[in-house]
């Protein structure tokens, strides 16, 4: 007997959900390779003002929008900035807010710990950059009668659609960097963004520049970032 396709529970519809599996040998090599794919991502400080179609973004965020979510409200909004106006204005509202973190707000043990990735106030790439995706989290939503709406587990929500929009930007062949100027409130104002909604993340997206370096940097080990229980 064929399964349907949709089926009602609990007064809900249901779509039967069909998923490859594989043998233990074969999802090792996946696993593997997956792995070793990821490793080569990095944050990128220096970037190309070659052009990126705006249907490639377009697919970066619907990849990101797949993430799993609290009671699945899908609490994120993400604003893709390519207008080179907007872009030298939060440019200069970023570099404002920098600056006074690196002479003030941050600890010398932060300033210390920042060393190592050869950045400071100047955040040139903010221009540079074919597009930024700003992702905003939604605190709450807004009822048909104009009522808040609650959403649940918003910063778990959001942080992992981010995370699923960095592996897109890897697997386009294109780089990016999680900017977070403190605080970011100018975001909301410069791109006219609701009430409900706050900045999360600032991400500058497009085509490595030419010769670029990175920092030569170790993630840490198997041992230091897992337990196991069996």
């Amino acid at each position: 007997m064929t399964k349907p396709l949709v089926k009602e529970i609990n007064g809900f519809e249901y779509m039967l959900y069909e998923k490859k599996t594989y043998e233990p040998a074969v999802a090792l090599q996946h696993s593997r390779d997956y792995y070793q794919w990821l490793d080569r991502r990095r944050t990128v400080r220096d970037f190309s003002d070659r052009p990126v179609p705006r249907e490639l973004i377009e697919n970066l965020i619907l990849s990101a929008s797949s993430a799993p979510s609290g009671a699945h409200k899908q609490p994120w909004r993400f604003c893709a900035v390519s207008n080179p106006g907007i872009k030298k204005e939060i440019r200069k509202a970023a570099e404002k807010e920098e600056y006074e973190s690196y002479h003030g707000r941050m600890s010398e043990r932060w300033l210390k710990d920042l060393q190592a990735l050869g950045t400071d106030w100047h955040k040139p790439f903010l221009e540079i950059a074919p597009w930024l995706i700003i992702v905003f989290k939604k605190a709450y939503e807004w009822g048909e009668k104009g009522e808040k709406t609650n959403n649940y587990y918003v910063n778990e929500s959001v942080g992992l659609a981010a995370g699923f929009l960095l592996t897109a930007i890897h697997n386009a062949g294109l780089v990016a960097l999680t900017h977070t100027p403190s605080p970011m409130n100018f975001l909301v104002k410069i791109l006219n963004r609701p009430d409900n909604e706050r900045p999360f993340l600032l991400i500058p997206v497009g085509y490595p520049a030419k010769d670029v370096y990175v920092p030569r940097l170790q993630r840490r080990p198997l041992e230091e970032i897992s337990e196991f229980y069996e």
